[in-house]
């Protein structure tokens, strides 16, 4: 049984959930959670039972002194809320955890469970995966739903995906059969560069969030580190040719698809953005542009197996029918 009682009554909540593990390349989705938790402050009012959902030998706790005392962290999935002022108040709650390892239908359903006592209506699941795309342009972002009428209303893909799948794909699932409006943002990150963390993921992850809930979310130092980010990156091998070739390779690709997107109704909506978060003060959607055409390369790929290949992360049969984004 569900109790609340210490939460207070929400101002047109919205649910944000990411899950580390298969569906989180590069710890970009719960990196994105973890951020909004961090800015606003978030508090914890309940936390999943691990025995219920977890295999302590594949997500293993944590011993750690307190004072001389041990004391153990369980791997779980704990909520939190947020209460966002302004103009246009509107709260979150932010669900941060772990891939479950068992139960996911059980999982799913206590999740609705807290959405349902709290009034959530909207649910925005955030994940991320490994795709064919350079790191040297914007990170691509994709938002889909099962819901026609949510597609449609804004301005969403609906899912066409069939095959394997991660507990965000069975969570939006299990909204949509509650009759939960829910939505996924996927982050396509470098396969070439999967370590995490990536913060050019996550805040990439977090305009799109913004842009599509209504919120202005303060980004703090991560612009700067996704700066930071993409220097790196190109630092680590400026003089290998070879990878230079790949990586051009992939802008070429990159810019080609693109090409019929650069109409003025496009252009009409990045100009909207850029203003939005110029008022704000903040510059993470400028960042997003292209890099300086002088810039460096990234380290030769390694040929090692995607988190997700042969399912959501493999270009051939991704939810949205291209290597850059996913839908579940």
């Amino acid at each position: 049984m569900i109790e609340l009682e210490g939460v207070p009554e929400l101002v047109d909540p919205v649910m944000v959930a990411a899950f580390e593990g298969w569906n989180d390349a590069g710890d970009a989705a719960s990196a994105a959670v973890a951020h909004l938790d961090k800015e606003w402050k978030g508090e914890v009012f309940a936390a999943l039972d691990a025995e219920d959902y977890y295999d302590f030998q594949v997500n293993r706790p944590t011993v750690w002194l307190d004072g001389g005392v041990r004391k153990i962290t369980w791997p779980t999935t704990r909520l939190s809320v947020v209460r966002v002022g302004g103009d246009k108040p509107r709260d979150l709650v932010l669900v941060r955890g772990i891939e479950p390892s068992m139960r996911w239908r059980s999982f799913c359903n206590e999740i609705l469970g807290f959405a349902h006592e709290l009034g959530v209506e909207l649910v925005v699941i955030m994940g991320a995966l490994l795709g064919d795309t350079p790191h040297t342009r914007p990170v691509p972002v994709s938002g889909v739903t099962s819901d026609p009428d949510l597609a449609r209303t804004m301005d969403l893909e609906e899912t066409k995906y069939e095959g394997p799948t991660g507990i965000v794909g069975i969570l939006q699932e299990a909204c949509t059969h509650a009759g939960v409006p829910a939505v996924s943002l996927w982050a396509a990150v470098p396969h070439y560069v999967s370590q995490p963390p990536n913060p050019k993921a996550t805040l990439a992850l977090l305009n799109r969030l913004e842009d599509l809930i209504g919120l202005r979310i303060p980004l703090g130092e991560l612009a700067e580190d996704a700066r930071a980010w993409q220097v790196g990156v190109d630092q680590l091998a400026a003089e290998d040719s070879e990878v230079a070739e790949y990586v051009q390779s992939l802008e070429e690709a990159r810019d080609t698809a693109e090409l019929p997107e650069a109409s003025g109704e496009a252009i009409a909506r990045e100009f909207e953005r850029y203003l939005r978060r110029r008022d704000g003060g903040g510059d993470g959607g400028a960042y997003l542009r292209d890099a300086p055409s002088d810039r460096t390369r990234p380290p030769k790929p390694k040929p090692t197996q995607r988190p997700g290949q042969g399912s959501e992360g493999e270009s051939d049969n991704d939810e949205s029918g291209s290597a850059d984004s996913s839908d579940d």
